[in-house]
């Protein structure tokens, strides 16, 4: 027990490393070593992740610019990212908070479940959220090493980093975000084969997370957004029901007086060439997203 402790340590330092993982422990690496405090922080999911160049943002803001999305996540394991960010970082003046039909959608299991492994010991808010997935348990969050029992493919990239074998410095995302060369794949090809439709169902807990979340920001004096970024229309045509998530953002925005910007009928929806699948831009399309979206942004947002 008392050597679980430092080999712990050690091996959660090496397995930080990683590239891996969506360049996921890259973003939460900048978070616990302050590195990412920002002016302007932006949070949601993969769509996040790839639409917003943070780059792009800063040059026409002149405000230091961040992009915590997290693959494969809704808002409950971003409102913990987020949390987690304020710990060890300055508060930001602006949040935009990337929003779509899966933000208030909760799924079973921990996406990528190996990103959480090297900061979850001993982690309040981590145990809290990511435990109400189908995964961790309770020693996995208590007791050194447990964790990584059975971790085989976790303990091979932890030794490749020892080794030197993989090499650290070689990033995935730039300020978080991740620019994808890529071009239209079949992903919503054979979602349709399977089915005529993409049902969505919305979790209630994950809307009051979302919203009181809202009223933080108000209390906090944050100045919040969101933002629908676009979205292939034929993607959107797919997903039924999809019209009952766009008017929770859209009563939420009324109520608190947010701004919501919804980009699904713009016409970079209407365009596959900007688009790798039906959710995402490749990076065509994110940047030219992003610069319409930071014009607009230095027009009507006010930095405090």
């Amino acid at each position: 027990m008392v050597l679980s402790i430092p080999l712990d340590f050690i091996l959660s330092n090496y397995l930080k490393k990683s590239n891996d993982y969506n360049g996921e422990m890259e973003v939460m690496n900048d978070i616990y070593s302050g590195k990412a405090s920002c002016d302007i922080a932006i949070y949601g999911s993969s769509r996040a992740m790839v639409h917003f160049n943070s780059e792009i943002i800063e040059k026409k803001t002149n405000q230091s610019v961040y992009n915590f999305g997290h693959d494969g996540h809704n808002f409950w394991l971003q409102y913990m990212r987020n949390l987690e960010y304020n710990k060890h970082n300055k508060k930001s003046k602006i949040i935009i908070l990337s929003v779509d039909i899966f933000s208030i959608q909760k799924r079973k299991n921990l996406y990528l479940y190996e990103q959480f492994l090297p900061y979850m010991l001993w982690n309040s808010n981590m145990a809290k959220y990511t435990s109400t997935y189908e995964g961790y348990d309770f020693f996995d969050y208590y007791i050194p090493m447990v964790r990584y029992c059975g971790e085989k493919e976790v303990l091979k990239e932890a030794y490749s980093y020892w080794r030197g074998t993989k090499n650290p410095n070689e990033k995935t995302r730039t300020k978080g975000y991740v620019g994808r060369n890529r071009v239209w794949n079949s992903d919503l090809k054979k979602a349709a084969a399977k089915n005529d439709t993409y049902v969505i169902t919305i979790d209630k807990p994950s809307e009051e997370l979302l919203e009181k979340f809202i009223i933080e920001c108000r209390e906090n004096n944050t100045t919040l957004l969101l933002v629908y970024t676009p979205e292939y229309i034929d993607g959107q045509k797919f997903a039924k029901d999809r019209n009952k998530v766009i008017d929770v953002y859209k009563k939420l925005s009324k109520k608190y007086a947010i701004p919501f910007w919804d980009y699904s009928s713009d016409s970079i929806s209407y365009n596959k060439d900007y688009f790798y699948n039906a959710s995402h831009l490749n990076k065509t399309g994110a940047d030219l997203f992003t610069a319409k979206f930071a014009e607009r942004f230095k027009k009507e947002i006010t930095i405090k």
